[in-house]
């Protein structure tokens, strides 16, 4: 048996080559996949389909009498936390051409020269900032995904200016930082740590008392939105929280989600079987 994680992976094309060689040659093995979000995108229902045809379109998930989705039942019991999800309106600053409304429709996610522009925007960062203020007050470890690595370094900069402890972890931070940052936001001091990041945060990390997160990143990508979430939301069965607050940044002509539940069904077409 061939078991992989973060099984929404599996049809990228480095995975998808190793797990060939695992299974294909083999009459006898077996192929389970895991995952929280069995999907590759929300926006390329075609992508989604491949995934569900390479794991022959059979999925197993939990089903709970007197439960609408696994997550209900997952915080009944404790293993997530009871989330209080909180959307930060934002009329976007930026103007938006009609090329680039067309590529934000078109591509798989946010192109990044525009996820660089809401960077510079000086009022909506601030928004950002008051709000991570707020947080502060009442949480311990608060994690914050930018939109780029710039916007990282920032917010953490003018947070530490404002007398924060605060760090940034991005893909440029060089490893020996990023351990020895990310060792500290996870210790048991009592102060509130605020960790800002981009792109290095959303699966693998595991820091269980984190018990908020903004995301200032807008994305059309479901399976991004709800990694970004899990980074908050551990119940206290799981050495979490019993309660956690995630505060989405919602930008004017951007598409963005609300909460995790829908991830649970959004994908339910293309893994059925056609008749």
């Amino acid at each position: 048996m061939v078991i992989i994680d973060e099984a929404h992976q599996a049809i990228a094309q480095t995975y998808k080559l190793v797990l060939d060689a695992l299974v294909v040659p083999y009459e006898k093995t077996a192929l389970l996949g895991l995952t929280a979000t069995p999907g590759r995108t929300w926006a390329d229902i075609n992508t989604d389909a491949q995934l569900a045809k390479f794991f022959a379109q059979q999925k197993v998930t939990l089903e709970i009498p007197g439960y609408d989705n696994p997550i209900d039942y997952l915080v009944n019991q404790q293993y997530l936390a009871k989330v209080n999800y909180r959307s930060l309106f934002y009329e976007t600053g930026i103007e938006l051409t009609p090329q680039d409304l067309k590529r934000i429709n078109t591509e798989l996610d946010i192109p990044p020269y525009i996820l660089n522009r809401l960077a510079a925007d000086e009022q909506r960062n601030l928004r950002i900032i008051l709000e991570l203020e707020a947080l502060a007050q009442h949480h311990q470890r608060i994690i914050v995904f930018n939109t780029s690595v710039e916007h990282a370094r920032l917010i953490a900069a003018i947070l530490r200016l404002r007398g924060f402890n605060a760090d940034a972890v991005t893909g440029e931070t060089p490893k020996s930082e990023r351990e020895k940052l990310i060792h500290s936001f996870k210790d048991e001091q009592p102060q509130t740590k605020i960790l800002c990041n981009y792109g290095v945060l959303t699966t693998g990390f595991d820091a269980p008392k984190t018990s908020a997160a903004v995301i200032a990143r807008p994305t059309k990508s479901l399976v991004l939105y709800s990694q970004m979430v899990g980074r908050a939301i551990r119940g206290l069965k799981a050495g979490g929280n019993a309660t956690a607050e995630i505060v989405t940044v919602v930008d004017s002509q951007l598409p963005g989600f609300g909460s995790v539940a829908s991830a649970f069904h959004n994908w339910e077409d293309v893994w059925r079987k056609n008749p």
